[in-house]
């Protein structure tokens, strides 16, 4: 068959269902194959968007999200998706045309060097240089994409490749066990959680897994272990469980941190290096045990003396059969941590000025949001509010993104997330920054016919860094713009635009959304101007850090 035949065949064969972006010449014989294809091409208006949106879909499904461009630009404008991919453990496949690679008729006119581009920013990247070659390319990027860590890798179809004929049929998507931790890792951990005082759990993004989730609460149940959770571990485990301490949003001295500072052994679930680190091992006689896919990675905060390394659902499973609750096991301290913590996020949740105060956004959007319902963030100041003021009930109900931490993704996140659970409401939570560098997709959202809606937090300013020049003590410089008329835009591309003008309208503005169904926009003027006295209060002896 064709070698654009038999790639549309492979990738039938790993059960991709979407391929998101925007074909260039290079790809219409790809392009082609696809029209024959079970595959639902999902046109975007913006390559970094469909990036997006193939790496939310590896986020929720666990299967790798496929996206497609043209040479040159087009594969340039992934590079901050696969960056975003693969920091945040998310499997995703990016195909990139190129122009014929046996007979060059147009000199280097659009070409750079993409494979080498990719290398720093992806766990593999390869140029097809034949047809043959397709069926093992192809299963070897699927299994490296979902192999722990998760993250990006790269196939780049030469045009000629693509036309030329091939005899080998796909190879079929192989079961990989991965492998369980080792007996005397799990003796010594239990040995030292046997004489602790004070022991706490930290769930960061590695736990964000069914199985991970469904064992870490029945550890949590059996052991009653309080536990904190970084901002990729939220809702691994009910944040309405009363031995859950908060979310870890600041860099320091905030009431987990507090909290994390009573504890003598930390059990740390899933660390991350690419997430700002949850507590520091700067401390005399504080223990960590370390239970990840991988063995640590030692810096000068993080140097674990115990280390589980394997599957994470299986080495909770095995602890929790092992050990038993201990009676010197103490918590006072660290629940009182807690107790602070909870009154103090309750602050603001009924303020009804406005413009309106983060806090009572955030509560808002939690009264309306069903536990299910799903909240994608773009990345601004107010990230750190719905990190702390917003408790998660499930798995994957806030996608935020604190590990590259870039604009522009909360939009085409929160359309993945519609067409991966078109049963569940589902909300993009965005800056007026972040929103405008990805707006065009409010076309896609309409035309793919998605029921969606978009909250634009309005303040005419990069909020988030306008906090830190402020509390860094620097003028007030570069950070202020106008924004268009937001209802209008909307309106522009079919959507359903809003704007909010009092407080009090937003929660039966949403309701009416969600029953209307459609893409709906609402504007927020949003006023951060006590950020500093909320999110540092009670902490005078030193300044929060974002």
């Amino acid at each position: 068959m064709k070698a654009s035949d038999l790639m549309i065949k492979c990738l039938e064969e790993e059960g991709v269902e979407y391929i998101f972006g925007i074909p260039g010449e290079e790809n219409l014989d790809f392009l082609d194959s696809l029209s024959r294809s079970k595959i639902k091409l999902i046109l975007t208006r913006h390559e970094q968007a469909a990036g997006f949106m193939a790496a939310t879909y590896g986020r929720l499904t666990g299967k790798t999200g496929v996206c497609l461009s043209t040479l040159g630009p087009g594969a340039t404008n992934f590079v901050t998706a696969a960056a975003y991919a693969q920091l945040g453990g998310m499997p995703i496949l990016m195909i990139t045309g190129q122009k014929p690679i046996k007979h060059s008729k147009q000199g280097q006119f659009q070409i750079i060097n993409v494979v080498d581009m990719m290398r720093p920013i992806t766990k593999y990247t390869r140029q097809i240089v034949s047809g043959d070659g397709i069926p093992s390319q192809v299963r070897e990027a699927f299994r490296l994409a979902e192999e722990e860590k998760p993250g990006a890798v790269h196939l780049e179809l030469p045009e000629d490749i693509a036309a030329e004929d091939s005899l080998i049929r796909p190879i079929p998507a192989s079961e990989v066990r991965r492998p369980t931790i080792e007996a005397k890792s799990l003796t010594a951990a239990v040995s030292l959680l046997s004489t602790a005082k004070s022991p706490l759990l930290v769930i960061g993004a590695g736990a964000n897994r069914k199985l991970t989730a469904k064992q870490l609460k029945a550890f949590i149940e059996k052991q009653g272990i309080p536990f904190v959770t970084t901002q990729m571990g939220k809702g691994v485990v009910d944040e309405t469980h009363p031995l859950f301490l908060g979310n870890a949003a600041l860099s320091a001295n905030d009431f987990v941190h507090r909290a994390v500072d009573h504890a003598d052994v930390i059990l740390n679930i899933g660390h991350d290096v690419v997430e700002k680190p949850p507590f520091f091992m700067d401390r005399p006689n504080l223990q960590v045990i370390h239970i990840n896919f991988n063995s640590a990675r030692v810096d000068p905060v993080y140097f674990p003396q115990v280390e589980m390394v394997g599957d994470i659902a299986n080495a909770i499973w095995q602890l929790n059969s092992t050990l038993e609750p201990q009676p010197q096991w103490e918590f006072t301290g660290i629940l009182a941590a807690r107790d602070a913590m909870a009154a103090h996020v309750k602050e603001g949740q009924d303020d009804p000025r406005f413009p309106v105060y983060p806090q009572r956004i955030v509560a808002d959007i939690r009264k309306v949001m069903p536990e299910d319902g799903i909240i994608a963030l773009d990345n601004g100041v107010y990230k750190i509010w719905f990190a702390r003021n917003y408790p998660a009930h499930k798995p994957n109900t806030v996608l935020l993104d604190n590990a590259l931490a870039t604009m522009g993704a909360g939009l085409p996140s929160a359309m993945a997330a519609r067409m991966v659970h078109p049963d569940r409401p589902v909300m993009a939570v965005c800056g007026d920054g972040g929103f405008m560098m990805n707006s065009q997709e409010l076309e896609t959202a309409v035309r793919l016919g998605l029921d969606l809606i978009v909250v634009i937090l309005n303040d005419n300013a990069y909020g988030m860094i306008k906090w830190k020049q402020a509390n860094m003590g620097f003028d007030n410089f570069g950070l202020d713009y106008h924004n268009p008329c937001f209802c209008k835009y909307a309106e522009s591309y079919g959507a359903h635009g809003h704007s909010l003008e009092r407080t009090d309208d937003f929660i039966p503005l949403v309701e009416k959304c969600i029953t209307q169904g459609g893409v709906h926009l609402i504007n927020v003027p949003i006023d951060y101007s006590e950020n500093d006295r909320i999110l540092n209060k009670e902490l005078p002896e030193r300044s929060a850090q974002v």
